[in-house]
């Protein structure tokens, strides 16, 4: 069979978790006010300006349930979590009344090794499993600078997007396109090993030539062949082992072979 060039992507596989790519904590503006009505729930599309609950002075206080003071959202997004139960008093200090993703944007929070961090990127395309929703594209948004001096671990985030079906928390698998590199490929049934290292069996001029050569990436039963080969060399698909260095051969292409 001849050579040809085939394009072999260099991929890199982390997990982790949903989370927001923006988190938006809202709170009242004031203290001591109590919630009054909730008008929207973990899971709602908000645009900014939209009124979240509505809070007014606590029971035996003057204008008690008259006046009435808004919590709006400050962004349009999805509500990822609510703390306000009518009834509560609503703190600016404490504990947020709405988590909400600004614009649904979601991404993968990952740990991966230091070696790892060296060769990411941002923007470099990824694809996304995530559990309950399936395959996705993504791309490298952000590269931590700095490691986990226990784990020796790093955070990635792989930007998802905004599908509605995307929850926080949820799983995932990433695996990063870090590298691609088009060359002449080979079956892996093509590729001998000795002493020396890999070696192919080419045909030229009618007799097997051995050839060592330097094995890249593989995939999909094919091997990369950075070093030995060029495109449309003759190669010695099967059975290199029973040929010898010299031996007279008649080529024979793997698509006469099929047609026999």
């Amino acid at each position: 069979m001849r050579t040809k060039i085939v394009c072999f992507a260099d991929t890199l596989q982390v997990t982790g978790v949903l989370v927001p790519r923006n988190e938006v904590l809202v709170r009242p503006d004031r203290e001591g006010l109590q919630i009054a009505q909730v008008q929207v729930e973990p899971g709602d599309i908000v645009v900014s300006g939209q009124i979240l609950a509505r809070l007014t002075p606590p029971d035996g206080q003057p204008n008690s349930g008259t006046v009435t003071t808004v919590v709006r959202s400050p962004v349009r997004g999805t509500v990822i979590s609510s703390a306000a139960v009518v009834g509560t008093t609503a703190s600016a200090r404490g504990q947020p009344l709405f988590r909400i993703a600004e614009r649904s944007e979601m991404e993968l929070l990952a740990d991966t090794t230091v070696q790892s961090l060296i060769n990411l990127a941002t923007d470099q395309p990824a694809k996304v499993d995530v559990v309950g929703v399936g395959e996705l594209p993504g791309k490298v948004r952000l590269i931590s600078q700095a490691v986990n001096p226990t784990t020796q671990l790093g955070q990635v985030r792989v930007l998802v997007g905004n599908d509605t079906r995307l929850r926080a928390g949820a799983y995932g698998r990433a695996r990063i396109e870090v590298d691609k590199r088009c060359n002449p490929a080979i079956p892996l049934s093509a590729l001998l090993y000795g002493p020396g290292g890999a070696v192919v069996q080419v045909v030229r001029d009618g007799r097997v030539e051995t050839r060592r050569v330097t094995v890249g990436l593989l995939a999909a039963g094919e091997a990369e062949i950075r070093e030995g080969l060029s495109e449309g060399d003759m190669v010695v698909a099967r059975a290199g082992a029973f040929l010898r260095e010299g031996d007279r051969v008649r080529p024979v292409s793997a698509a006469n072979e099929a047609a026999d």
